[in-house]
């Protein structure tokens, strides 16, 4: 019978082709157009994941889109892996800043890429991540060799704030019960710098509306005696900040995480080239919160951005109006112990009081969560260390994260177990962005290392 190295090396083909066809289904969960596609998609992984060796697999129904659950359970004696991953994708938007459709996808070699990427929406964020877990369980299984129990759940509402995920969780406890979350939805540092995501910021994201008239006004009959909404909004954002780019919220640093000088000397020993960071994003300088550097800025200390403006005509030609109201989305990335619901009600009181008594101002918040933190002495990340250091021939570096997966603290909330967020894009993927892509190289490197954690993982467990 074949290993699992070479019974990966026979179907990589394959591989590639079916992640080809996922990447072809526009699973966006934010609009309601594409409901029937996100369902596809489900049901496409359904019958892989059958074919892959699991049982029970279905898919479970929730106020949103479904849950995709399968199994594989060899008995009592053996620990318990539950693989999370996200099926659905972020909106393609602007659609003509991409160089080919967005879920057509291509193959295409470049510099950081010169074995080739694949380029469609969800490539990396996550079907792509995700379909190296449902290829490495078939290969295990293939070649007798899966030392582990495995539970897969794949949900279909991450972009969307998995606002049905935990009540799904906390309603299945006992079939999701397990021994630790195995995830791949994150990055590492480079292709030869190997690395293991420690930490992630927490979110709060919300909708701010100032409205104004009852109606879109003549800008010269009523401009310069009416409030403009537009005029007004973008006077409340610039407050928002100061000049050293601090967060102006009374009360928004109470709860951040200290961070010690000997922590913060050796997180900036990791390999980064602010050049070639400048360079990659065509710009001519960076710009953060005064007195932290790039590393320190995008995964210890929190942030404010806008992430969309609008209002008023934004249409071809001119159109003199004074708008009737105008609108933006913020999102504020949260470190270590603060409280997302803590932030919004702080953001909303500051907020709101900066308006002048010309318009009326509402809050709408959307969705958050809680920062996380993992551990580096637990068996699962040992073996994570493990497996990472067998097939890139180094041991990866621990590093935080500046993004956000807000369901990781909800696992350990409800299930009791922590979780191994064991990714493999790079941070230079894309993701969210046009012409998102995932490197082949990276693609077939977490297959191959994923079976190994499994391995290692088991092993540890028996000799603890």
């Amino acid at each position: 019978m074949n290993t699992v190295q070479e019974n990966i090396t026979q179907n990589k083909d394959r591989y590639l082709e079916e992640l080809l066809e996922l990447l072809k289904i526009p699973s966006i969960s934010a609009d309601s157009a594409y409901a029937g596609d996100v369902r596809k998609t489900a049901e496409y992984l359904s019958e892989k994941l059958s074919a892959a060796g699991a049982d029970n697999v279905k898919i479970y129904e929730t106020p949103g889109h479904p849950v995709l659950y399968g199994e594989k359970i060899l008995g009592d004696k053996f620990p318990t892996v539950l693989v999370y991953g996200h099926y659905d994708v972020q909106p393609p938007d602007p659609l003509e800043l991409w160089d080919a459709p967005p879920f057509e996808p291509i193959i295409k070699k470049t510099d950081r890429h010169p074995l080739g990427a694949i380029y469609a929406r969800g490539a990396c964020d996550d079907k792509g991540q995700m379909y190296m877990h449902f290829k490495a369980f078939e290969a295990m299984m293939q070649t007798d060799s899966l030392p582990c129990n495995v539970k897969f759940m794949l949900e279909g509402e991450e972009e969307i704030g998995s606002a049905n995920l935990e009540g799904f969780c906390k309603k299945y406890a006992d079939m999701l019960a397990c021994d630790v979350v195995l995830l791949s939805d994150t990055s590492v540092i480079a292709n030869d710098i190997p690395s293991i995501t420690t930490g992630l910021r927490g979110l709060s994201y919300l909708e701010v509306e100032v409205v104004g008239a009852n109606k879109d006004l003549h800008s010269g009959v009523y401009g310069g005696a009416v409030a403009n909404p537009l005029n007004i909004l973008s006077k409340m954002i610039a407050t928002l900040k100061d000049e050293d780019n601090h967060i102006a919220i009374p009360g928004f640093y109470d709860d951040v995480e200290t961070v010690t000088d000997a922590e913060r000397t050796e997180m900036n020993k990791a390999p980064f080239s602010l050049d070639d960071y400048k360079k990659f994003l065509e710009i001519e300088e960076i710009e953060g919160e005064m007195g932290y550097t790039t590393l320190e800025r995008t995964s210890i200390r929190p942030t404010l951005d806008v992430n969309g403006m609008w209002g008023g005509y934004i249409g071809e030609g001119a159109k003199t109006v004074l708008p009737s109201k105008a609108q933006a989305k913020i999102s504020m990335r949260l470190v270590p112990n603060q409280d997302p619901e803590k932030i919004t009600k702080l953001f909303t009181e500051y907020f709101t009081s900066l308006a002048p008594p010309s318009v009326k101002v509402t809050v709408k918040p959307h969705h958050g969560g809680y920062p996380a933190v993992t551990p580096t002495d637990t068996l699962e990340y040992k073996a994570a260390h493990m497996a990472m250091e067998k097939t890139y021939g180094k041991p990866p570096i621990p590093q935080r994260s500046g993004g956000s997966i807000p369901i990781v603290s909800m696992f350990e909330e409800v299930f009791g177990v922590k979780s191994v967020l064991l990714g493999f894009g790079l941070a230079t993927d894309d993701i969210h962005s046009p012409n998102e892509h995932f490197g082949l190289f990276n693609f077939y490197k977490g297959i191959e290392t994923i079976p190994y954690f499994y391995q290692y993982y088991a092993e540890l467990k028996q000799s603890s």
